[in-house]
């Protein structure tokens, strides 16, 4: 059957060639690297004829590569892995192949799989959806029973939550805890709140939108938090988080990611087994936006074995490999089914929240140049945090910096 898939693929568009003698895949390197390379590994097996060169780069070197091979037009990858953030250049630059309909597949989550898709949600899709990372909300179910708190379902709560347990612990449970580092860090920590009062970075059009009365209020609760959160919060990354989820000593975490969270249940390593819950981000307005960090893998507008490289595409992304990448490498999946299978979510029980979570997230702005925009907003927000400046200030003078800069 997988044989004349293959087939149908080749024949459903002119824009792919004959089948390929060799593929060249740009891949991330570390755990990503590892997981690209157990499919490269498995295509080989099942396609014994078939050369595959994979380089492995880290995220700013790999964006690096395929942009300018694909702006120079060299043909040196039929396969590119990709940050989503970087779709909106290369898709408006024409970089891109589109691919036949029948990669299509209804077993993918919605949201993840349509941000491959160019001009908008109902157009082709350019590149399927491999790695189905989504900002989650955690919280200590022990803690909040202890203390007669409520699952918090807005910011209002999380904040009313904080104050309690901060007020009833001994000092060694805080009520919160972020990641405060300037940058990427402290950015993708505050667009779940951003969102979830319903002010955004630009708006529909691509224009800076932060200087908002609903920004303000986003701000504003983002500051709160650190009164709740330990002291030093203001450098803490990824690994201060989990550890003070892991050892007890923050009862919440506003961003957790899926790479940082299957240890909360080992015995191991973790003083709160059983005890911390995974979900959506709260939302003060409308609906949680929990923060789409999607993984893609594309076809470049100038790859040489197209017909291939499709295949190899499909495979990469079928349910028997996003089980093996899930349960062996923790590469969060993008099918709905993987999400509820019984022997995936007896390892990761927070899984079906997470497919929830997943199926209204939320991409970061489609704009060409998000990383510069990024640095520019961490920057005001951490000087925010550090009292140098109000949120009204910060707010205002990021929407100048960013207004001229930004990139639609």
């Amino acid at each position: 059957m997988f044989q004349r898939l293959l087939v149908a693929t080749a024949l459903a568009s002119a824009t792919f060639c004959s089948a390929a003698t060799e593929l060249v895949i740009a891949g991330r390197d570390s755990s990503y690297g590892q997981a690209m390379q157990h499919i490269v590994d498995e295509y080989q097996k099942a396609h014994p004829s078939t050369n595959i060169k994979l380089v492995k780069r880290p995220s700013k070197g790999l964006y690096e590569s395929i942009s300018l091979s694909m702006r120079e037009k060299t043909g040196n990858y039929d396969v590119i892995l990709m940050d989503d953030t970087w779709a909106p250049e290369f898709l408006s630059n024409n970089w891109l192949t589109a691919l036949p309909k029948e990669v299509e597949d209804k077993d993918f989550i919605q949201a993840p799989f349509d941000i491959g898709r160019y001009p908008n949600a109902n157009s082709a899709a350019y590149a399927m959806p491999m790695v189905g990372n989504v900002a989650m909300f955690a919280w200590n179910k022990a803690v909040f029973d202890a203390n007669n708190i409520e699952k918090p379902s807005s910011w209002s709560e999380v904040l009313a939550a904080a104050k309690k347990i901060n007020a009833n612990s001994a000092k060694d449970t805080n009520g919160i805890v972020f990641r405060g580092v300037k940058g990427n860090p402290i950015v993708t920590g505050f667009l779940p709140i951003l969102w979830g009062y319903g002010a955004d970075v630009v708006d529909a059009n691509g224009q800076a939108s932060l200087n908002t009365p609903e920004a303000k209020q986003a701000l504003t609760a983002f500051l709160a938090m650190k009164q709740y959160a330990p002291r030093g919060v203001d450098v803490y990354n990824a690994d201060e988080v989990r550890d003070s989820l892991q050892k007890g000593s923050a009862a919440m975490a506003i961003e957790v990611w899926p790479a940082w969270v299957p240890n909360l249940d080992n015995p191991e390593m973790s003083n709160v087994v059983g005890d911390m819950e995974i979900m959506a981000p709260p939302a003060e307005v409308g609906a949680p936006a929990p923060m789409l960090g999607i993984w893609q893998l594309a076809i470049p507008a100038d790859a040489k074995n197209k017909s291939e490289a499709a295949a190899f595409l499909k495979f990469a992304t079928s349910p028997a490999i996003q089980k093996t990448l899930a349960l062996d490498y923790g590469i969060p999946p993008t099918r709905e089914s993987i999400y509820n299978d019984a022997e995936v979510v007896s390892k990761y029980r927070w899984y079906p929240q997470q497919a929830k979570a997943l199926s209204t997230g939320k991409a970061r702005p489609r704009i060409h140049n998000w990383a510069e925009v990024e640095s520019i907003l961490g920057d005001f927000l951490q000087m925010t945090m550090l009292g140098q400046m109000t949120p009204e200030q910060a707010l205002e003078q990021a929407q100048r910096r960013i207004s001229r800069v930004i990139k639609v």
